[in-house]
């Protein structure tokens, strides 16, 4: 679990303990997702506000996370904020798995060279 877990309600909006808790859970779940180096340092600041518009309320989740060296930020507004905070938590999610993959060289090369040498082998 992200330990620094920052949430905060923007303008007249505050956020009662259940959704608070909700947004921990999932944000806080994303550290699996993030390379061991990097997981004592994240940090995470969520931003939820009530937005009026033309079509009705709607709430807006932004999600700032901080790993090493760059941070991940995700935003999304629709009519719920639980929905609000699935959608951006599927976005860090893909967002993080990249940062992974650009950070750590060894994912997804590993046994590259062994392929070729069996497919030469069968060819002889």
């Amino acid at each position: 679990m992200i330990a620094n877990v920052e949430i905060t309600g923007v303008g007249a909006y505050t956020t009662d303990d259940s959704t608070k808790k909700y947004i921990k859970k999932k944000i806080g779940g994303l550290d699996r997702l993030a390379p061991r180096h990097a997981r004592k340092s994240l940090r995470a600041e969520v931003k939820v506000a009530e937005v009026n518009r033309d079509k009705g309320n709607k709430y807006e989740v932004e999600v700032l996370l901080y790993v090493p060296d760059k941070v991940i930020t995700a935003k999304d507004s629709t009519m719920n904020v639980l929905a609000a905070v699935d959608i951006v938590e599927a976005k860090l999610a893909t967002q993080l798995r990249k940062y992974k993959q650009e950070n750590l060289p060894h994912v997804g090369r590993r046994k590259l060279l062994d392929r070729f040498k069996r497919s030469y082998a069968r060819e002889q």
